[in-house]
């Protein structure tokens, strides 16, 4: 009365424990392939920010450099407006330099005490 196709078979179980195996094997080398995917990814992502920012700022450097070059040599040297550029260039130098180095200005009151001159 029992049925020989309930009963589990030998042949069963291995064929059971083969294929938990082969999934088990499958689904480790899908994670370690969806891994080396994702670096590959992740490391081609990385090229194209680097390229796009350094075509990028290459672009925008000689757009503003080369203009600006050229204007600067179209303007003739020995003329009063160069030599008040000049000037005026020399005059904001040197406010920079009393405002971020006292020290170097003997006369100014913000002068360190112990540089200061006696």
């Amino acid at each position: 009365m029992s049925d020989p196709h309930s009963i589990p078979s030998h042949e069963s179980t291995e064929s059971l424990n083969g294929t938990l195996e082969t999934v088990t094997r499958a689904a480790q080398r899908g994670a370690a392939d969806a891994s080396e995917a994702a670096a590959r990814t992740w490391t081609a992502a990385g090229r194209f920010a680097s390229r796009f920012v350094y075509t990028t700022c290459y672009t925008i450097s000689y757009g503003v450099v080369f203009p600006a070059v050229l204007l600067a040599r179209s303007v003739p040297r020995n003329n009063i407006a160069v030599q008040g550029l000049i000037e005026g260039a020399d005059a904001a130098r040197d406010k920079v330099d009393e405002m971020y180095h006292p020290a170097l200005d003997p006369a100014s009151d913000h002068a360190p005490r112990a540089l200061a001159p006696a």
